[in-house]
């Protein structure tokens, strides 16, 4: 698979990555564990280098995952984790997580338990997972340092943060990675986080790069989420909003009927064609839509083709939005 670089400090991974969390959370019960493994493992054959995950996915066990499935393949592939979560009842497993805490000394403590999970002695890319607005970012960004020049941590990212804290942040730790959801149907950062990270020299790492799986166009107003999937408390997943959205995917289609390739290819390749420094993590459970979109890696998109979505794009409005009111105001964006 082609490679691409985040920032200027050397860390190179493949185009395309593997967003990993659905393996174990959010969307409706964790997947067998024996089929994941194989999931994981079948897409570093497949070239795939570059795997995300979090403290907060499972709790903890997600990165138990991949910590298993990944160990013989270490010297190949990167890991990238977040930190910034705490339970709710300072339990381990089995709680909610729901409270921000960025503290310096937090951090250096729960990086010895993420270690330990990975089965690695240094991370590759350790993101702040939310701005925590009880802890100035210089602190966050200094105790990263820190385990920096301890050997624990090679790169510092942050998620869902504001072009001025991604600013205050880089002059105290150079930020490698920034981690926002971006796609064709939510397209924020375009205004201020783009021009910033392009000015900076610091990497783009869109999650949710599918939409939360709606712009592959296997979901409409008649599709059935489990009750436990979390897409059931995103008002842009409502029935009303679902049918209201679907234009996005005839769009989609349209394009991808010239180019032979599915929506989810198309909306792939869309995001890859804005920078050469944009690596979506899009995430999936089964074999055949990993290959499906690792086949979006090889369509090339053209200039025309790209004024040609974003004109027919720009007369879509978009349904909903991307979260509910409490989990919108915790992003910086």
């Amino acid at each position: 698979m082609k490679k691409r670089m985040l920032g200027n400090s050397g860390l190179e991974v493949s185009a395309l990555g593997l967003g990993c969390m659905g393996m174990s959370w959010s969307y409706g019960a964790a997947k067998d564990k024996k089929e994941m493994i194989a999931l994981l493992r079948a897409s570093i054959e497949k070239g795939i280098t570059f795997f995300d995950t979090a403290e907060v996915y499972g709790p903890l066990v997600n990165e138990e995952l991949l910590g298993e499935a990944l160990a013989p393949f270490r010297k190949e592939i990167k890991i990238a984790t977040k930190f910034g979560w705490i339970p709710a009842n300072e339990s381990e497993k089995n709680t909610r997580w729901n409270a921000l805490n960025s503290r310096p000394e937090h951090i250096k403590k729960v990086i010895e338990g993420s270690l330990k999970r990975l089965q690695v002695d240094v991370i590759d890319l350790y993101y702040q997972h939310r701005v925590d607005p009880q802890v100035p970012i210089e602190d966050v960004a200094g105790a990263v340092k820190d385990l920096i020049q301890e050997g624990k941590v090679l790169h510092f990212g942050l998620s869902e943060a504001s072009a001025a804290t991604i600013r205050r942040a880089h002059a105290i730790q150079p930020v490698t990675a920034l981690q926002s959801e971006y796609s064709i149907w939510t397209r924020t950062p375009e205004k201020d986080i783009i021009p910033t990270l392009e000015e900076l020299s610091i990497g783009f790492v869109p999650f949710s790069p599918l939409g939360k799986g709606f712009l592959a166009g296997k979901i409409d107003e008649n599709t059935v989420l489990a009750a436990d999937d979390f897409r059931n408390t995103v008002p842009r997943f409502s029935i009303e909003n679902r049918k209201a959205n679907q234009v996005l995917i005839d769009l989609l289609q349209t394009i991808g009927q010239k180019k032979n390739a599915s929506p989810a290819q198309i909306a792939l390749a869309w995001l890859l064609a804005q920078k050469p420094w944009i690596v979506p993590i899009p995430g999936t459970t089964k074999l055949h839509r990993l290959e499906e979109n690792i086949g979006a890696v090889d369509i090339e998109l053209t200039t025309a083709d790209l004024i040609e979505i974003d004109e027919a794009a720009s007369k879509i409005t978009i349904h909903g939005n991307r979260y509910p009111d409490a989990a919108e105001k915790m992003t910086g964006l």
